[in-house]
């Protein structure tokens, strides 16, 4: 059996959201590898003391990088909470892990209601979870 692992992102306007979303999780998360941009994880490790790898922040890479794990298998879930009111200079990346969680079939939240839809998904696969493998 693997141990869960999620892919955290958040725009600027949405970190605190992501805090706030993360606190009512807490419990849950703890037992979970949790993945990140390196703004939304310094944030999370700042404020809720939970263990987070870093990644490059978004606009350097960061949603790159997310895609690639995912591309990879390496992620069970992505919570994405983005700002549909201010535009990305890096949208072409945002795109592109969309588009990649859609391939691979991986569960995204790209907002609060769906993150906690994909929160308790995976909480019920926990058991089942299958162990993240290079390809």
């Amino acid at each position: 059996m693997g141990r869960i692992t999620v892919a955290l992102v958040a725009h600027d306007a949405k970190k605190a959201e992501m805090v706030s979303f993360m606190e009512g999780h807490r419990e849950q998360l703890a037992e979970w590898n949790l993945v990140a941009t390196q703004g939304t994880g310094e944030l999370i490790q700042q404020h809720l003391d939970l263990p987070v790898n870093l990644l490059r922040s978004g606009p350097h890479g960061g949603d790159q990088q997310v895609g690639s794990l995912v591309a990879h298998g390496m992620v069970h879930g992505v919570i994405f909470l983005r700002d549909p009111l201010t535009a990305q200079p890096h949208e072409p990346d945002i795109t592109a892990l969309l588009r990649l969680c859609d391939v691979y079939n991986i569960p995204l939240a790209t907002n609060r209601s769906t993150a906690e839809a994909v929160i308790h998904l995976l909480s019920l696969c926990t058991e089942e979870a299958p162990q993240p493998v290079l390809v």
